[in-house]
């Protein structure tokens, strides 16, 4: 598997609801390869979130970055932020619980 976690700061005047809404939005969208999105909202600072996107390979996610309609879908999700999130992109080597993989 192989995925990205991104940290990013919604804007002040976001409705937090909103936001959860589009981005849950996109759950119809037909990604080949896309396992799935988690979106963390931190305890500490809530307008910082941290975003998991897993995919099953890099060759996957790379099509996907690659694709007209994810920078479609990034513009939307970019216009919620206070500036540009921080993408650590990766190799997944480990996956554990029920759930995984």
């Amino acid at each position: 598997m192989y995925g990205t976690i991104a940290r990013f700061r919604v804007r002040p005047d976001v409705d937090k609801e909103e936001f959860k809404r589009k981005m849950d939005s996109f759950d119809s969208s037909n990604i080949p390869g896309w396992i799935a999105d988690y979106i963390f909202q931190t305890d500490t600072d809530s307008d910082v979130f941290y975003l998991a996107a897993i995919f099953k390979d890099r060759e996957s996610y790379q099509a996907n970055a690659d694709d007209p309609a994810q920078h479609e879908r990034y513009l939307i999700f970019r216009s919620f932020l206070a500036d540009d999130p921080e993408w650590n992109d990766g190799a997944i080597i480990s996956a554990t619980g029920p759930g995984a993989k």
